[in-house]
């Protein structure tokens, strides 16, 4: 959905059935990027899945089932170690995943080069 939009990360009222952790100012300016990527929670197996918006420190993907809020995900982009993280944020099957050890500059920065 493009133009107005609600929700944790957008500065406008949550929709129902939007979660999010309190907010705090942004690490780093998200990266636009459009790329396939495998996740995986905890007990399942990887499955393919979208990333949208990118920083060193985390990720905006879409699920196929409505994760949780701290839910324990690993997001595997080409090229690169699974990466762990946490989702910090919940609006429909989007959600924001943190993770738990930011990536190297350099290693964010081939990876972009290469997701671009």
């Amino acid at each position: 959905m493009l133009g107005h939009r609600s929700g944790p990360r957008s500065g406008h009222p949550p929709r129902s059935g939007e979660t999010a952790r309190p907010r705090l100012d942004r690490k780093a300016e998200r990266i636009h990027i459009n790329a396939q990527v495998f996740l995986r929670r905890a007990g399942q197996l990887n499955y393919r899945v979208r990333a949208y918006d990118a920083t060193r420190f985390g990720c905006k993907v879409e699920f196929v089932e409505r994760p949780t809020l701290d839910e324990r995900v690993w997001i595997k982009f080409e090229g690169l170690s699974a990466v762990e993280g946490l989702v910090c944020w919940v609006d429909g099957f989007l959600a924001g995943i943190e993770f738990v050890q930011a990536l190297h500059p350099a290693v964010f920065e081939t990876l972009v080069q290469r997701l671009r």
